[in-house]
């Protein structure tokens, strides 16, 4: 098969895992839990793992933000 445009430098296909994963470390979601009665709001990396806890959604929102991340809600 004949290149298209042979200046074009060719790159490998990428995997289903690290299309799925593309830009995601960058991200961050905030979901409202109850712990021990009380409203609070989990923060979690885009690939689940929990990164911490906060009272508000506000200040979940604030710490993501501070920690150069794009905070996302998750309803």
């Amino acid at each position: 098969m004949a290149d298209i445009c042979p200046s074009t430098p060719q790159r490998s296909p990428m995997s289903p895992v690290d299309f799925a994963q593309w830009g995601m470390p960058h991200l961050a979601y905030v979901k409202r839990v109850i712990v021990e009665d009380s409203v609070g709001w989990a923060i979690h990396a885009a690939d689940g793992t929990h990164m911490g806890l906060a009272p508000s959604r506000e200040l979940a929102f604030a710490a993501i933000t501070q920690h150069e991340l794009q905070p996302l809600s998750v309803h």
